[in-house]
């Protein structure tokens, strides 16, 4: 039921940014829409299929498993039901955020990664463009977060959903009036927003980590506001990789060599007690 809820939303969000991509696009593309279609959502497709046959409903499955054990912060404390819920929330969009700084910051995590960044674009199909080692290993560390947390099973089902919706928001290619925009980033991630973070600088790729809530950039320093060009004009990508990659190539892409443009590292967040190597 779980994955029929999650596959319902996403097909509905996936739709509806598809349509406002069509009519009001942000940018113009530099490939045809249709033919980075086919290899985004072809590895779309393949890492949907690896989760359903191995690790399905986990995330779920985890949080029950916390609460029948009593493991976990929100078993160790007690809280109303809704303290408990927006704690599982936030917390667990923080581990995203934190994770995705990892992924950033450790060479080895970032050649998985930049299967995600080497778009030369940036639109709705974008959000689902990562590696499958990428995928298990976020797995992995959203289920250590869920233990640690005690995480409400309902909250965490819900979170996933959201994860995913927000994913492919905030890739969208839609122009959103400024003030619209200025006003909802004080909460959420824009697509312009997150734009930057796909800019091949990489004072601006540092920057803007999270998925869904905006504070948390804000909260730890990697908050950019603009980029340097406007969102028309900056490229997008990585330095290294200028021409599109087929399937093939992108599997592959992690275990070829990796130099320094494509290992950037994250502006290390200032409000928070973790030390982070930049490698630029």
């Amino acid at each position: 039921m779980e994955m029929l809820v999650r596959f319902s939303a996403f097909v509905g969000v996936f739709s509806g940014m598809a349509v406002w991509e069509y009519w009001r696009p942000c940018r113009q593309l530099l490939r045809p829409r249709r033919e980075r279609w086919v290899t985004n959502l072809s590895l779309t497709t393949l890492n949907s299929l690896l989760v359903w046959a191995t690790v399905g409903s986990v995330a779920y499955a985890t949080a029950v498993f916390a609460a029948e054990q009593g493991v976990g912060l929100l078993h160790w404390i007690t809280l109303p039901p809704w303290a408990a819920a927006v704690v599982t929330l936030l917390g667990l969009y923080f581990a995203v955020y934190l994770h995705h700084v990892l992924f950033h910051a450790v060479p080895i995590f970032w050649r998985l990664h930049q299967v995600h960044h080497a778009d030369l674009d940036i639109d709705a199909t974008t959000g689902l463009r990562f590696h499958p080692f990428e995928i298990f290993l976020s797995f992995g560390l959203k289920m250590a977060a869920v233990i640690l947390l005690g995480a409400v099973p309902w909250v965490v089902v819900a979170f996933e959903i959201l994860l995913n919706a927000s994913s492919v928001f905030n890739h969208s290619n839609v122009a959103m009036p400024e003030r619209v925009d200025a006003w909802l980033r004080w909460f959420l991630v824009t697509p312009n927003m997150h734009r930057i973070h796909h800019s091949t600088r990489a004072v601006e790729t540092n920057a803007n980590f999270g998925f869904s809530f905006s504070c948390w950039d804000r909260i730890c320093g990697t908050y950019r506001a603009h980029p340097a060009l406007d969102h028309r004009r900056m490229d997008i990508g990585l330095s290294d990789y200028r021409t599109p990659l087929t399937l093939g190539q992108l599997l592959f892409l992690p275990f070829q060599g990796t130099g320094p443009q494509q290992s950037p590292g994250p502006c290390p967040p200032r409000r928070i007690v973790v030390v982070i190597r930049q490698h630029q």
